[in-house]
């Protein structure tokens, strides 16, 4: 009982401190301040529920214990972060989303490819990711290189939709205006289109970002070495350690935010003169 009625206690705290702060003049510390609050009462909570429900570890492990875990498992945990997020998701990031904004340029300098490749990319964006990565394993072989293609599959035609609707994002008063200046389309695309498209081309990127990680974590659960946060989170369930399991979802969490959050930051200082990045 006195578990739940702390519980209780830092629910009411944690409201009470974010009225107070939505209350004051915003500012970037209350910015921060309200979601980091919200955050830390929720896994209070947690941990109350847990303790005073007396709920078996298996099904929910408390947060401290998932805590304690990740100290004593940096090792194991850092390898899984180098092997599936640096070279699975990344090098599959990297060559999907460039490999997409060149195609794009190409569709858009001939526009015949845009009903050709266009149709496909929808086709291919909608066949499920648990049917394609084990295909791609066989091809691939068992370590980073196949997660790195599924990953590829999964950002590439986002990326390239989003880019070519950027780069049509102009409208024909300014076209018209290049072509006053005697302007050739690589000049045009250059100084005016590519500037223009660099909103959808975030967009692309961010959206890229979460695909990127799911895809290479789910590759794992198909054929993987002795590492990776997907095959970690396979064989600890396997053997109810379920502590692991969160921590290995803790880290893809903070990884997963930090990568969009870095893209976001990314856009704001290449977009700077956009309205959506003004106020």
């Amino acid at each position: 009982m006195g578990w739940l009625i702390a519980g209780i206690g830092i629910w009411l705290g944690g409201w009470a401190l974010n009225v107070w702060l939505a209350n004051r003049p915003r500012t970037r510390a209350t910015s921060l301040a309200v979601p980091i609050i919200f955050g830390v009462t929720l896994i209070l909570i947690w941990e109350c529920v847990v303790r005073g429900f007396e709920i078996n570890p298996v099904l929910l492990p408390p947060p401290s214990a998932i805590i304690a875990r990740f100290g004593t498992s940096l090792p194991t945990l850092w390898e899984d972060f180098v092997q599936t997020v640096i070279k699975g998701a990344m090098s599959g990031y990297i060559i999907g989303c460039g490999g997409a904004f060149l195609t794009a340029i190409v569709i858009d300098r001939f526009p015949f490819l845009q009903r050709g490749l266009l149709p496909v990319g929808n086709f291919v964006a909608a066949l499920p990711i648990i049917g394609m990565a084990p295909i791609l394993v066989m091809w691939f072989g068992f370590d980073w290189q196949s997660k790195a293609a599924v990953v590829v599959v999964m950002v590439f035609f986002p990326m390239l939709v989003n880019t070519v609707q950027g780069l049509q994002a102009t409208d024909a008063m300014q076209r018209d205006l290049m072509r006053t200046y005697a302007s050739s389309y690589w000049q045009t695309l250059l100084k005016l289109r590519l500037p223009a498209a660099m909103p959808f081309v975030f967009n692309g990127l961010k959206i890229s970002t979460t695909l990127a990680l799911i895809g290479a974590i789910v590759a794992e659960f198909f054929g993987s070495p002795i590492k990776g946060m997907g095959f970690r989170i396979s064989t600890e369930v396997g053997r109810l350690a379920l502590d692991m399991v969160w921590a290995e979802i803790v880290v893809a969490a903070i990884v997963g935010s930090a990568f969009y959050g870095g893209v976001a930051l990314l856009e704001k200082a290449v977009t700077f003169w956009h309205p959506s990045q003004r106020g």
